[in-house]
């Protein structure tokens, strides 16, 4: 499957995510921020792999793709990625995620109601959504790890 490059809006949200994955990474050494375009195997009957805009890892790190799914997801929305077809989708990949065993997934929107929801594989049905002025939190994948909203946006 081709995929489109994303905007700058979307590809600097997830730089920033991946940036404030690296600090809490050194500060924590429990685990691996991963950027984006980085796979990762899993085995479920219809997927065999995930590539997240932002990423972190429990680890190993390899060469090649890493083992596993990431203990947090970032997803990104770029230009296509909404309506309700769009929102299907997403739904289906938040579920793959934590069917292969991701606690928390992030879905960030920069474009139009800049925003993130996180969904948790405890209760995955019901996201917290945090907006400018307030951080988002990842919880329980990365204890104490927040960022601004506003810093996705800079």
């Amino acid at each position: 499957m081709s995929m489109s490059p994303t905007g700058a809006f979307s590809g600097r949200a997830a730089s920033h995510v991946y940036l404030s994955l690296r600090e809490y990474e050194r500060r924590t050494g429990r685990g691996f921020a991963i950027p984006d375009n980085v796979g990762m195997i899993v085995d479920l009957p219809h997927r065999r792999s995930f590539s997240p805009d932002a990423a972190f890892h429990r680890g190993p790190l390899t060469p090649r793709f890493l083992d596993g799914a990431p203990l947090l997801a970032v997803e990104v929305r770029s230009e296509g990625d909404y309506g309700p077809a769009a929102e299907g989708v997403m739904a289906a990949k938040r579920a793959d995620y934590f069917a292969a065993g991701t606690l928390v997934v992030w879905d960030v929107d920069v474009l139009e109601e800049p925003s993130v929801r996180v969904y948790r594989a405890s209760d995955p049905a019901r996201p917290a959504q945090y907006r400018r002025g307030e951080r988002a939190e990842a919880e329980p994948a990365l204890p104490g790890w927040t960022m601004l909203v506003d810093e996705l946006l800079e």
